[in-house]
């Protein structure tokens, strides 16, 4: 498996949720050795995307990946690569 799909339209509006959903899949893919992790947030107002690329920044989860692809034909989604 090469990819690991997250989509986050059911839990938008639960924090807690929302959090460790990202948390979960993030570690999932580096336990497995997946090399992308595809994050669907939606397009909406954008607030949820924002919280996503929070997420990514922050120092502890940023040295685990390689880089963050923004999809430039679907503004809905992100994809995050791993170099393993």
């Amino acid at each position: 498996m090469s990819k690991i799909t997250l989509d986050l339209h059911d839990i938008f509006n639960h924090s807690k949720k929302l959090e460790a959903s990202l948390n979960d899949a993030f570690f999932d893919a580096i336990d497995c050795k997946i090399k992308t992790l595809e994050i669907i947030h939606g397009k909406g107002s954008g607030q949820l995307k924002k919280r996503v690329l929070r997420f990514l920044e922050l120092p502890e989860i940023k040295s685990k990946y390689h880089r963050i692809e923004k999809d430039s034909k679907n503004f809905g989604r992100t994809f995050v690569h791993f170099k393993h």
